[in-house]
């Protein structure tokens, strides 16, 4: 586990996490175009991968990263994260789907998600959608120099208990750098001024994941896939985010607000 000291990134690396985090980001913008009724997960990883590793020259983390068989993660509907592409999954109109990204360019690491919502979503697709993404934008407005873990969470929850959500327990943010995850855990729910103190130049991902009912998940046998444990909706959006000492900012990523 690293050290708090040891947490705080060199200019340097910031600079490469900032290349990582844009080439992430211009996959999900590449991706957009395919993301439609019919095509299967598979498919959407196939495109993926090839421009990773041909067009872009980077490593697509999550393929065989403990195991995990594809480069990137593909969830469906009430899958919180982790799914798995497959051939036989096809989208189909009305899903929602996230699809998670991570890429390594010279040895850091680049971490970023977005929502789709296929073809004619519902009222309930699209709210549990905007919600999510906006509950992200609230923890990241509070990140700075001497804030603390706690407020992200607080944030977050100040967004999606009103509006009759929940917010996953099971799973949270991480500090990524040269390492995919490492210390701190970033909690997406939480009490102001309590928990972990941020200090200039730490680098972690936010990425609330928020269900139309239950927190509660599951872990289906494939040992991966969580979904939902009532498998009502469930969506999420990422950022990887830089500590500065008084301002917002996240390493470049082009996702457009719902």
């Amino acid at each position: 586990m690293m050290t708090k000291k040891s947490l705080i990134q060199s200019p340097e690396a910031i600079e490469k996490m900032r290349v990582a985090g844009k080439l992430a980001s211009d996959v999900l913008v590449m991706l957009d175009e395919h993301v439609r009724v019919g095509i299967s997960t598979e498919a959407l990883n196939q495109i993926a991968h090839d421009y990773i590793v041909n067009v872009q020259q980077a490593i697509p983390a999550p393929l065989n990263y403990n195991g995990f068989p594809k480069s990137i993660c593909t969830s469906i509907n009430h899958v919180v994260c982790h799914g798995i592409p497959a051939e036989n999954k096809l989208l189909k109109d009305g899903d929602i789907i996230n699809i998670d990204v991570t890429v390594i360019k010279d040895g850091y690491y680049g971490d970023t998600s977005k929502m789709w919502i296929v073809g004619n979503g519902s009222i309930m697709a699209q709210r549990i959608c905007k919600v999510a993404q906006d509950a992200l934008y609230a923890g990241m407005s509070v990140v700075k120099n001497g804030a603390r873990l706690g407020d992200v969470g607080a944030a977050i929850q100040a967004v999606v208990e009103p509006e009759r959500f929940s917010i996953v327990r099971e799973f949270c943010g991480h500090g990524i750098s040269n390492e995919f995850h490492h210390e701190p855990q970033v909690m997406h729910y939480g009490k102001k001024g309590t928990g972990f103190e941020l200090k200039t130049g730490m680098t972690f991902t936010i990425e609330p994941m928020i269900n139309q009912g239950t927190w509660q998940t599951k872990i289906l046998p494939d040992e991966w896939t969580a979904i939902t444990k009532d498998r009502k909706l469930s969506a999420q959006w990422e950022h990887t985010m830089v500590v500065t000492d008084n301002a917002v900012r996240c390493l470049p990523l082009a996702l457009k607000k719902i």
